[in-house]
């Protein structure tokens, strides 16, 4: 029996900040998946994994974005990486987190970095600030690598919200927007859902909880 559902937050929550990705990538005509390429390069020690687990401050990961960039050939700044991490608000999953906060236990697991925007959403202007304030007062228990000192997809920062939460991993399910996040995650014996669209995403959870979500 489920006591509890963890989400992600950007890409889960929001609209995927892989699409503000691609689109600054067309605007500056870099390769497509440019900056996911450099991110996936040495994924345990890279700037944003130095970043996400609170090693280094926003100016050290400009810079050592910055090279890393550059060593795959184009120029780009880490401060303009994190100018598009803020998604927008999803209304229909928030809708589903409403109603089953209602019967059992919600927690948020998310990746994000001090300083490069308000929040553990990260949100920069001050509407969307609100916003994601609004969504992160819903769960019961938000735990942000940037804190933390881990990050996903360590096991450490599933464990560490389950035990927050004061559940077992086999009474959660875990959705994200990441295979690498869900792996971890059902290996310690989470039910994990990974998330196309809010559409397949809330269907996926009806199934699961059997219960009516839209």
């Amino acid at each position: 029996m489920y006591k509890a559902v963890l989400w992600d937050f950007g890409g889960v929550m929001t609209s995927s900040p892989f699409e503000a990705f691609n689109r600054f990538e067309q605007a500056e005509n870099l390769p497509v998946d440019f900056i996911r390429a450099i991110n996936s390069t040495n994924p345990e020690s890279n700037a944003w994994a130095q970043l996400e687990s609170a090693q280094i401050d926003v100016a050290a990961f400009d810079q050592l974005f910055a090279d890393e960039a550059l060593t795959q050939g184009h120029a780009v700044r880490g401060q303009q990486i994190l100018a598009l991490l803020s998604g927008e608000i999803r209304p229909e999953m928030v809708k589903a987190l409403t109603l089953i906060k209602a019967t059992m236990k919600v927690g948020c697991i998310t990746n994000n970095v001090k300083n490069a925007g308000s929040g553990a959403g990260m949100a920069r202007d001050p509407q969307r600030v609100a916003q994601f304030e609004e969504v992160m007062a819903l769960f019961d228990t938000v735990i942000e690598s940037s804190k933390a000192g881990i990050r996903k997809p360590d096991p450490a920062i599933y464990r560490l919200a389950c035990d927050t939460l004061e559940i077992e991993p086999s009474e959660a399910i875990f959705l994200d927007d990441l295979g690498i996040n869900l792996k971890p995650a059902k290996a310690l014996g989470m039910t994990t859902i990974k998330v196309l669209n809010s559409e397949q995403a809330i269907g996926e959870l009806e199934t699961h909880l059997q219960m009516r979500l839209r």
